[in-house]
């Protein structure tokens, strides 16, 4: 379970204390969460009777690059505490037919992307996937969208990459397999799933690296990972987008055919001549 976003917060204060001015941001978005989820630094720093700089620093004294970071992080949060139901009233409303609204949305967590996904982060990522003997992808619901897309470009190009999206005794058998030579990546946002957190301590207890795309830094799947990749997923009804997952995932991709040439140019050739063999596309 997602741990209530107040105490969360709490945590997060430094041990010297914030300046008076930054307790006042702390004190705004701590006393109302809603708000916060979805203010812009302008309303956070008139609620506050601050201006925009002090909500800044406010975010990076926190252990955040700026305030929509940290935003980010306690939308997150805040969103997971509420119901399916629940989440269709929170949204703040939107001008446009629903297909504008829903492209709107998704622009602006693709643009939120390029500020939560770290490219050192992303990079380590790349190089693990690409020297790993096998790779296991988990994801479970509409995040096994952006997980077969993975596995399978991924496949396409040379790799042993799978993607597992079954529980119980699927679950366990794949994850059986796993060593310290092959990788583990693991899609998960919204709520943490249990049995995919169990997952994840397992492959480490194994030495086996992991890749977490969630939409929290400081999660309980975060916290488990060797590389963390956050990824905006809020959509415009009660479910998860997962279209910043997709374009993360074209990311990695596109890494791992750049990583290793002499493993992904001969097996795209080889691929297209199977595709010709097979009659696979017409004219």
């Amino acid at each position: 379970m997602v741990p209530p976003v107040t105490p969360w917060l709490d945590g997060l204060l430094p041990a010297a204390g914030l300046s008076p001015a930054q307790s006042k941001v702390f004190e705004a978005v701590r006393g109302d969460h809603q708000f916060a989820s979805f203010a812009e630094v302008a309303a956070i720093a008139a609620r506050a009777g601050v201006d925009n700089s002090t909500v800044v620093r406010c975010a990076q004294t926190l252990g955040f690059k700026g305030w929509p970071a940290l935003q980010h992080e306690v939308r997150a949060r805040y969103l997971a505490t509420l119901s399916n139901e629940q989440t269709l009233d929170v949204h703040p409303s939107s001008e446009g037919s629903l297909l504008q609204q829903t492209v709107r949305r998704d622009i602006r967590n693709l643009e939120q992307a390029l500020e939560t996904v770290d490219e050192d982060v992303l990079a380590a990522a790349v190089k693990t996937l690409a020297h790993a003997s096998r790779t296991l992808v988990l994801a479970t619901g509409s995040l096994s969208a952006p997980a077969t897309v993975l596995a399978h470009l991924g496949t396409t190009m040379g790799y042993d990459i799978h993607h597992e999206p079954r529980g119980g005794a699927h679950l366990a058998a794949a994850v059986n397999r796993l060593t310290a030579a092959d990788a583990l990546v693991v899609l998960n946002v919204w709520r943490p799933m249990s049995d995919l957190l169990a997952a994840v301590r397992i492959a480490r207890s194994t030495g086996c690296p992991v890749v977490a795309m969630t939409d929290m830094y400081s999660g309980a799947l975060a916290a488990a990972a060797d590389h963390v990749l956050v990824l905006p997923s809020e959509g415009v009804s009660f479910f998860q987008s997962t279209t910043a997952a997709t374009s993360v995932g074209y990311a990695l991709l596109a890494g791992l055919e750049a990583e290793r040439p002499e493993i992904t140019r001969p097996a795209i050739r080889r691929i297209q001549e199977l595709w010709n063999g097979l009659g696979t596309y017409t004219d």
